[in-house]
């Protein structure tokens, strides 16, 4: 399926969720029912938020709430879903999450949790039989990537890294299923994907870098957990149990890999075996991990994911994906370090 299609048909979602709710009034109020709805955006990423989805942790917290999974294939999906109104959390990569903080977007919501900092489980993967064995050997060739996407991000600092201007390759916009039936065709020389989408390329292709390695280069991306300003004003205690329970399963991942691999596995469609070993590609962060100076950081102290998502910006704002680029307190203020800090304690 084409990407534009592909958005075009999660943004008809996103309005019909919209629709459906605000007809149960804002904030993800059911008015019928009394019940609070809260409509989460998930995405298809090996990491502890499929433990809470399958394991239905929010829900048992919850008991008087309907909680709705929504699933999207990209984070720039995610934003166009916050923006409709059709979600009240959900998950996005630090690209996204900057573009949605800057301007035309401007969207009113706030980062309160990091589900990852992405490593190998992200990659620049070249066919074999394309000659490339290194990225300053994509000179010339076509490579596909969701952009604005954290693998675009990652995409274009190995580019520079390797010595490469963007006019030294064909960019393709895909998305990662799209950027696989455009491998099996032979319409692209490397993609730049995530699991698992990315465990389909390696089978017929040569890494050439990883995200990891990137971060390790000073580029560093994450997947980002969002609230809603409205939905955090509104609902401080669902916002608390969610944190909650995405703190419970990261320790579920860490001290319990094989419980929370099956959970991963039986979300993706996948052996456990196999979720297990694309888990431990990821770098998980328990809730007083992320209140570090290099992350989230503190009330009074907002952490290192400001400047981050700062440079992002800045780089998006070079490919003329954003208009402007925010102040640092723009980015800082977007830290929920208060509502991570209520629910540490």
């Amino acid at each position: 399926m084409p990407s534009h299609r592909r958005t075009l048909l999660a943004a008809a979602a996103a309005l019909t969720l919209a629709a459906t709710a605000t007809a149960c009034g804002t904030g993800g109020s059911d008015s019928a029912s009394g019940r609070t709805q809260v409509r989460i955006a998930y995405q298809a990423i090996p990491n502890a938020d499929l433990v809470v989805k399958h394991e239905r942790l929010l829900e048992k917290a919850l008991p008087d709430a309907d909680v709705k999974w929504v699933r999207f294939d990209s984070g720039g999906d995610v934003n166009t879903a916050v923006i409709s109104g059709a979600v009240d959390l959900g998950l996005a990569g630090s690209s996204p999450v900057a573009k949605g903080l800057s301007a035309p977007l401007d969207i009113p919501y706030k980062v309160l949790w990091i589900h990852d900092v992405i490593g190998d489980n992200e990659a620049l993967v070249a066919k074999k039989g394309t000659g490339v064995k290194a990225v300053k050997d994509l000179k010339g060739k076509k490579i596909a990537a969701p952009f604005g996407s954290t693998s675009h991000y990652s995409l274009l600092a190995a580019l520079d890294d390797a010595g490469l201007k963007t006019s030294d390759v064909t960019l393709v916009d895909l998305q990662p299923q799209d950027a696989l039936a455009a491998w099996q065709r032979g319409d692209i020389d490397a993609a730049y994907v995530w699991t698992p989408t990315l465990g389909e390329l390696e089978k017929d292709g040569t890494v050439l870098t990883t995200s990891r390695k990137i971060a390790a280069a000073g580029k560093p991306t994450a997947d980002l957990g969002v609230v809603t300003d409205d939905f955090a004003a509104e609902h401080p205690e669902i916002v608390t149990a969610w944190l909650k329970a995405e703190d419970r399963a990261v320790a579920r991942a860490k001290n319990q890999p094989d419980k929370a691999a099956a959970s991963i596995g039986a979300e993706l469609g996948i052996p456990a075996g196999e979720a297990k070993r694309q888990l431990r590609q990821l770098v998980l962060l328990s809730a007083e991990e992320q209140r570090g100076a290099q992350y989230l950081g503190r009330p009074g102290a907002p952490g290192a994911l400001a400047a981050n998502l700062r440079d992002a910006a800045v780089f998006l704002k070079g490919q003329k994906a954003v208009d402007a680029v925010p102040g640092r307190p723009v980015f800082e203020r977007a830290l929920a370090v208060k509502e991570l800090n209520r629910a540490a304690k």
